[in-house]
């Protein structure tokens, strides 16, 4: 399985973006996705979980603001991000794991200026 991030970019607080998680190889065996962050000087944080059946979880600092969802058909996860702030600076990963892997793709940076 390989994951492919995009979507990132540069926005003002307050904004919205929409990051996408496309795998490709052996989709199917992924159970969970999920989305990490790293911010500069800091350790990666997780973000957002949601597995096969559509079941999600969410970091404290993003609940309400953040949403993940799954397009099991596209093999594609996504995460809508809204009423952005200055402290959700970071690169975000896309993470999926199989019975017998775990998967990150490359990071999409994302920059929220105040």
């Amino acid at each position: 399985v390989q994951l492919q991030a995009s979507g990132g970019g540069l926005v003002q607080a307050g904004g919205s973006l929409r990051l996408s998680c496309s795998a490709s190889g052996s989709a199917s065996s992924i159970n969970v996705m999920e989305w990490y962050r790293q911010a500069p000087g800091k350790q990666r944080e997780f973000v957002a979980y949601i597995n096969k059946v559509g079941t999600t979880n969410y970091a404290d600092s993003v609940k309400g603001r953040f949403t993940i969802s799954r397009d099991n058909a596209k093999n594609t996860m996504y995460l809508q991000m809204n009423s952005l702030k200055p402290e959700d600076t970071a690169v975000y990963y896309c993470n999926a794991r199989t019975l017998l892997y775990n998967i990150w793709g490359q990071g999409t940076q994302v920059t929220v200026s105040s």
